[in-house]
């Protein structure tokens, strides 16, 4: 099968190369002795990468430290599930998929790609695959750093950093769905993004001061570094600070500061899908490639706008191989 594979940290995304790698050896998935329990192998229709992925440490080792180059990035997927390893229940073969993929294990920027059942959701028919892997993580990191991890609660106040982006855009609308007065932020050029996907108020971090914005409840970042520490100052008694680029640098006076890392979460999935659906969330695609292309439309020349999703195989183009009683 085709994929991509990152074989230089140092190198990053511009080190990345399309190989051929072995496909999933269904036929032992499926049997007694070579079952890993809970796997399905999907074929990928989309890809998601996130940005800083090569900087992980589950990006080049495993669970127990050892080397795992060359490793195929990519963590986000929608596809069409080809067979299941024994005693897997809850998914059946031929159903339309999307979710997140193990950190540790190769990913998604492959024909190809075998993922524990439970990381997946049904992904509805009128739903386009390019869609299902561009919300999929967005959607669950704004789900679970507003709700999970921030409690936030209709009235009160969240101040969302990135809002023009892929995972501040959901957040901002997830927001302002659980009636939170939000205030989003980021460059001059993302003010209308933001607005669009229901930011109330917007902050130009270049040239706006962001403690004009007085008090908030919540505060939503993945930024970090000095806008975190500013804007922990601005979290209200009783209020939560979450970020999602690592352990917090700021604490606010009176308050909590939570980082975390996202994880897939199934009925966290069907909700974000329903709302895709019925027109309540719209992702933040910018460009879709190729597989074949996917270096390239990793490493662009300028910086781009929304997510990049790699569109793998179409309709028709896989095998789907029944699981070995």
């Amino acid at each position: 099968m085709k994929a991509i594979v990152a074989t230089d940290r140092a190198a990053g995304t511009a080190g990345m190369r399309l190989v051929e790698r072995p496909a999933p050896d269904t036929a032992r998935l499926a049997s007694l002795e070579g079952a890993n329990y809970g796997d399905v192998v999907v074929a990928v229709h989309a890809s998601g990468f996130t940005g800083n992925e090569l900087e992980w440490p589950s990006t080049w080792i495993d669970r127990l430290g050892r080397d795992r180059t060359p490793s195929i990035p990519g963590h986000e997927v929608a596809g069409v599930v080809t067979a299941l390893s024994y005693g897997t229940t809850g998914l059946s073969v031929g159903q339309r998929v999307f979710g997140l993929t193990d950190w540790t294990r190769d990913g998604t920027l492959a024909e190809y790609v075998v993922v524990e059942a439970r990381n997946l959701a049904p992904l509805p028919g009128d739903v386009d695959f390019t869609v299902g892997a561009g919300v999929a993580m967005a959607g669950l990191t704004a789900w679970q750093g507003l709700f999970d991890h921030g409690h936030l609660l209709q009235g009160q106040s969240v101040l969302v950093h990135g809002a023009a982006g892929a995972v501040g855009s959901m957040a901002t609308q997830l927001a302002r769905q659980a009636g939170a007065y939000v205030i989003g932020t980021g460059r001059a050029s993302g003010r209308q993004s933001a607005v669009d996907f229901g930011a109330h108020e917007f902050v130009d971090l270049d040239n706006d001061t962001l403690e004009d914005v007085g008090g908030v409840d919540l505060v939503f970042d993945v930024i970090g570094g000095d806008i975190q520490k500013r804007s922990a100052g601005l979290v209200r008694a009783g209020g939560t600070l979450v970020t999602v680029t690592g352990p917090p640098q700021a604490r606010p006076a009176d308050g909590l500061a939570i980082d975390f890392v996202v994880v897939s979460n199934r009925a966290q999935l069907g909700e974000i899908a329903r709302r895709v659906r019925d027109g309540r969330v719209r992702t933040n695609i910018g460009s879709v490639a190729a597989l074949d292309d996917a270096v390239a439309a990793l490493n662009p020349t300028e910086r781009t706008k929304g997510k990049t999703v790699i569109r793998v195989q179409g309709e028709g183009t896989y095998r789907c191989s029944a699981r070995h009683q």
